[in-house]
């Protein structure tokens, strides 16, 4: 059922991760345009996630925490340099602890099996939730931007962790000396920063717009919703977009929705899972709510932060 037949709705994501999202928006006749607002650029401190990452592979650690696919990137680029995979790096010992379900695709994608990863609440609360306390040595690599309570939350549990950035979250479009080579698979859904293929996987006819173009949209009322993956994103749709009039705002998570609300924007609907269907069904329930499922009761928990 083509249930959001001609809704125009702005996804913030780069057109290289996007693919699986506009699929599934088309499919419910919606008409999705791109708008690019953040980009991933390598670690500017290299040497310590070297050094990290060296430990890493000498068996120094017992776990190794990864919150999202951008960090698997991230970490195989430094296997890669060292003429290896990141899957043969690793050593067999280790245990692997992951949150959404993109990330864990593009884990076993590349050989690596996932040992922890929340099923109810997606995130680093879902997380801590299901850790085994007193769990040794963990090595955390992250986004500049992310949110201590993960760490902070495994330390409490008894962890000792190695927090290490492990990539900058910038203004689209990065640096290309600094960039990443484009990722390698398509995931399934989509954690806040999920791979995804080329960017003609988008499909044809993506119109892909500038802050300028997306902001007169707006204006003119041609737009009825716009999703933010993360709080990063929130931020940046505030201070390029607001007000938004009559477009609602689509959130991923409630980590996005409570910066989104902290900046006074109006969270029309909130993603119960960080994937493209999670998401198509809460852009349908912003929208078409005659036709959206009841979702089930909100956990009294709130969603690790993420970039």
């Amino acid at each position: 059922m083509r249930v959001l037949e001609g809704a125009r709705i702005l996804v913030t994501r780069s057109p290289d991760r996007a693919a699986p999202l506009l699929a599934a928006l088309r499919e419910t006749g919606a008409e999705p345009l791109l708008l690019p607002l953040i980009d991933f650029e390598r670690a500017r401190d290299l040497h310590s996630l070297e050094v990290a990452f060296d430990a890493l592979g000498a068996g120094a650690y017992s776990w190794l925490v990864i919150s999202s696919a951008t960090t698997v990137q991230a970490l195989e680029e430094l296997a890669r340099e060292r003429g290896t995979t990141l899957s043969r790096w690793l050593p067999g010992s280790l245990q692997v602890a992951t949150i959404g379900p993109a990330t864990q695709h593009e884990l076993e994608s590349r050989g690596i099996a996932v040992d922890l990863a929340p099923s109810r609440l997606q995130s680093g609360v879902g997380l801590l939730d299901i850790w085994p306390r007193g769990q040794g040595s963990v090595f955390l690599p992250q986004a500049d931007i992310a949110d201590s309570r993960l760490a902070d939350g495994l330390e409490a549990l008894g962890a000792s962790v190695q927090a290490v950035t492990a990539y900058h979250t910038v203004d689209y479009p990065a640096d290309p000396a600094r960039s990443f080579a484009p990722a390698r698979s398509v995931a399934p859904g989509g954690d806040a920063d999920p791979p995804s293929g080329p960017p003609s996987a988008n499909g044809p006819g993506t119109a892909v717009l500038s802050p300028a173009e997306a902001k007169a949209e707006l204006a003119a009322g041609r737009l009825h919703a716009v999703v933010a993956a993360s709080p990063s994103a929130a931020r940046r749709i505030h201070a390029g977009l607001s007000p938004l009039g009559d477009c609602r705002f689509v959130a991923i998570g409630r980590s996005t929705a409570a910066e989104a609300e902290l900046l006074g924007l109006t969270v029309a609907a909130v993603a119960e899972e960080p994937t493209a269907s999670g998401l198509v069904s809460a852009v349908i329930r912003a929208l078409a709510p005659e036709h959206s499922t009841p979702s089930p009761p909100a956990p009294e928990t709130h969603e690790k932060d993420r970039p």
